[in-house]
């Protein structure tokens, strides 16, 4: 038996691993400007666009175990990027709204996008922005699949 379904170059997980761990690398430079994480910018992008949040929420966006937010928002409280308070309905949930310093980064990510295309040197003409729209939205499909099977406690 050859095992062809084991050679790298026939993983689907892999190219899709090297180019988020690529593009999360690309994204540095200005993620160290602002002092944040990519996880963090994550939370950030979020919070800009929704202004107040639950952690199971942010969770539940960023497909992320509550577990793991949870230390990452603590640090970002200690930075003073966030708050992180009790609601006045239920106890139980913890609310997370951004600092001041945290929405004054806003302006300084808002950048961030351009320079990534600017740092890869990609001018798109209009057929390549649309086959990146549609690897967007090709990815967005498989994440919900994903999501799907692993609701359903299915083996991928």
């Amino acid at each position: 038996m050859t095992y062809d379904q084991l050679k790298l170059e026939n993983q689907i997980c892999f190219p899709l691993y090297a180019a988020s761990r690529l593009i999360i690398r690309a994204y540095q430079t200005d993620l160290d400007k602002l002092g944040i994480t990519y996880p963090q910018y994550l939370v950030l992008m979020l919070l800009w666009e929704h202004e107040e949040l639950t952690v199971n929420k942010i969770a539940e966006k960023l497909i992320l175990n509550t577990n793991t937010v949870t230390p990452l928002l603590k640090r970002m409280e200690t930075e003073q990027i966030l708050t992180r308070i009790q609601s006045k309905t239920d106890q139980r949930k913890v609310l997370i709204a951004l600092t001041e310093k945290g929405k004054e980064m806003q302006v300084a990510a808002a950048e961030i996008p351009f320079n990534l295309l600017n740092r890869l040197n990609i001018s798109m003409d209009q057929t390549q922005l649309d086959e990146a729209l549609k690897l967007k939205s090709s990815l967005y499909n498989l994440i919900s699949t994903l999501e799907n099977m692993d609701a359903n406690n299915k083996t991928i």
